[in-house]
């Protein structure tokens, strides 16, 4: 029996494509970043053929294979945003379609999707990219379009009217013109012999025109025209684009399904085969019953219609009775655990889906063993689908065999007196008046029609030459509008860049300020005659505060340094303190052996914050310049012992590896 469903699940499903799919996703890298590269499948409904591509190679093989899909989970992988969607669906061939199989506008995760309809998933990479084309290959999926049915064909100049001056650059002018022209009447004479309805545009110039451009009423590849370039004139071909981007369902699925509705504030509806698996399902709280019964034809033919509670809602009665569909109901409401342990192994986004699936689901279980009967006893040519729904909608189904088997017999021949069998002329003639009659019949019928059709399109051209010119209007209005928010959005854009370059500016005048009061101070101790010097904070001896102090407000040569926690730096640290040959370097706190060599052996000189009276405003500081010079001297007198010890520790060694090797 199981392996009946799985035959049913394909055999009743739309047919897959008779045609080449592309399955893509990225394999690494990021579309808005670094290049990345693709994990491609090619799917031609049995092989399947894997590797890893970069964009340009995939685009390549697009180009050259045309195949009928590129699938993908999500459109944005193959495109930063929405300009480069554009550009990308404006290079794709004329019979590719750009598809996202996860849904349109809110996709759903290509896992519940994949699972929804039985097809192999996983998560890497090869394994998204091949589940995207099988799902597409069953016709799963939303086309991605950004332009309308509609093409405008430009016809113009195809070099500058600029001559040599004189009569001569009047004739040249006039050639040109003239060109366009007459090309522009050729594309008019092939869009009418192609049955063609479009609208034209010309720009009159000096013997001829300027320019003509037809807005066509098809599709560029509908069109017998292609663009080209010759001498005086060009032609140029363009796809009218949409205001957004549409999703256009890949297939109408027109199956027979089992229907489960559960309908309130939110009414929800899923779609099950008469294999039993889920096919699709949906909730709205916005859609009336007209709009669910929409959404029901352009995916199925109903069989019967399901409720999970009884006696069955309105609703759900009246959208039975639209389909002329059987309906079925359980016979008290089903629990909610039932119900939650029926869909277990469905993907759902709320209670009312899981409720219409549950309904569909019970239906499907209670006619099980009638749908299996129906559908194997079926004849390989009818359609297994048709005898199930007939049976469920209450005929025997020997009957509904019979009545699909049944020949019509032909009707006995009634002996009857044979005619003289008419020669060749003459029947010739009987036919020849025979067809005069009805031509002449037929033309004063035409005749008749023709005049009062003549006056219809007399008032129908008015009609329609207004409408012509309002809608030009509107157009015309439409683009500058969208031309408007388009620079209004960009000078938003420059006007907040502005003004985040104004604060950091704003930010950075005041640190110069805080600076120049330092340099300029009206201390109390400035009018005593006392001097004062700029003290440059530094919060830890480390390289990010050192970094930091140096970016708010800089730290130059022969500046002094305070380092208010000078413990725990290293030997890089204390090297790029050095690097910026301050005066002298205060600290509060030890330092370290290693800091304490690099800037000994630097000379930076380093001395206890704790000998000089550091005044500090908001983040800056000062001192007395007697106070650091004090501890310059110190530091010198220390310098100056430190490297006598050293010499005195040298001369004991030289001595004692003298005597070490005299002995």
């Amino acid at each position: 029996m199981w392996a009946r469903s799985v035959f049913l699940s394909v055999s009743t499903r739309t047919s897959a494509l008779d045609a080449l799919v592309f399955g893509v996703d990225v394999q690494s890298g990021d579309v808005r970043g670094d290049a990345p590269s693709y994990a491609l499948v090619v799917f031609d409904g049995e092989s399947v053929e894997r590797d890893v591509v970069t964009r340009r190679k995939l685009l390549r093989l697009v180009a050259d294979r045309e195949p009928a899909i590129v699938a993908t989970d999500n459109m944005y992988e193959l495109a930063a945003d929405k300009d480069q969607l554009i550009h990308l669906l404006r290079r794709l061939p004329e019979a590719t379609k750009l598809v996202q199989v996860t849904g349109d506008e809110r996709p759903e995760p290509l896992s519940r999707v994949a699972k929804r309809h039985g097809v192999p998933y996983g998560k890497p990479a090869m394994e998204e990219a091949e589940a995207a084309a099988r799902l597409a290959a069953r016709n799963v999926g939303y086309e991605v379009s950004a332009f309308t049915d509609e093409t405008e064909i430009k016809v113009a100049r195809g070099r500058s009217t600029g001559g040599g001056g004189g009569w001569s650059e009047d004739r040249y002018t006039r050639r040109i013109h003239g060109a366009v022209k007459r090309e522009s009447r050729n594309v008019e004479s092939k869009l009418d012999d192609a049955g063609l309805d479009y609208e034209r545009e010309v720009t009159e110039k000096y013997g001829g025109y300027a320019n003509a451009v037809f807005t066509v009423q098809a599709r560029p590849e509908n069109i017998p025209i292609g663009e080209h370039r010759s001498g005086d004139t060009r032609v140029e071909i363009e796809p009218v684009r949409r205001d957004g981007i549409e999703f256009r369902p890949l297939a109408r699925r027109r199956d027979r399904v089992l229907v489960g509705v559960d309908p309130g504030t939110t009414t929800a509806v899923a779609l099950v085969g008469l294999d039993g698996h889920v096919l699709d399902v949906t909730s709205t709280r916005t859609a009336d019953t007209a709009e669910v019964i929409e959404w029901i034809i352009e995916r199925g033919r109903p069989a019967l219609v399901a409720a999970d509670v009884t006696p069955m809602p309105d609703t759900v009665e009246k959208i039975a009775a639209s389909f002329d569909a059987p309906t079925w109901a359980p016979d008290a409401d089903l629990p909610v655990d039932e119900k939650q342990h029926r869909t277990r192994e469905e993907g759902y986004d709320d209670d009312h889906q899981r409720d219409a699936m549950a309904a569909a689901l019970y239906a499907y279980d209670h006619y099980r063993e009638t749908i299996d009967r129906a559908t194997g006893e079926a004849p390989p040519d009818v359609d297994e689908g048709e005898v199930a729904a007939r049976v469920l909608a209450g005929e025997t189904l020997q009957g509904v065999l019979s009545d699909l088997e049944e020949v019509e017999e032909p009707e006995p021949e009634e002996s009857t007196h044979e005619p003289r069998e008419l020669t060749d002329e003459e029947r010739r003639i009987r036919d020849l008046e025979a067809q005069v009659e009805r031509l002449q019949a037929h033309v004063s019928d035409l005749e008749t029609e023709l005049d009062e059709k003549d006056a219809k399109l007399e008032e129908y051209e008015e009609e329609l030459s207004e409408a012509r010119r309002e809608e030009r209007q509107e157009a015309r209005e439409r683009r500058e509008v969208t031309q408007l928010e388009w620079e209004n959005d960009r000078l938003e854009t420059e006007l907040e860049e502005q003004r985040e370059r104004a604060d950091s500016l704003e930010e950075k005048l005041e640190r110069l300020k805080d600076l120049w009061k330092l340099d300029h101070s009206n201390f109390a101790d400035v009018s005593r005659g006392r001097d004062l010097v700029a003290v440059k904070p530094v919060d830890q001896f480390t390289v990010d505060a050192i970094e930091t102090a140096h970016d708010e407000y800089g730290i130059a040569a022969g500046d002094v340094v305070y380092l208010r926690d000078a413990s725990g730096a290293g030997r890089s640290t204390a090297e790029l303190l050095a690097e910026f040959d301050p005066r002298v370097v205060l600290r509060s706190g030890g330092l370290s052996d290693a800091a304490d060599e690099v800037l000994f052996d630097r000379e930076i000189p380093v001395g206890p914050a704790d000998d000089v009276t550091i005044r500090e405003v908001d983040e800056l500081a000062v001192a007395s310049e007697s106070d650091v010079e004090a501890v310059v001297e110190d530091w010198r007198d220390r310098k100056a012992q430190r490297e006598r010890e050293q010499k005195e520790t040298m001369v004991d060694s030289i001595i004692s590896e003298h005597r070490a090797d005299r002995d």
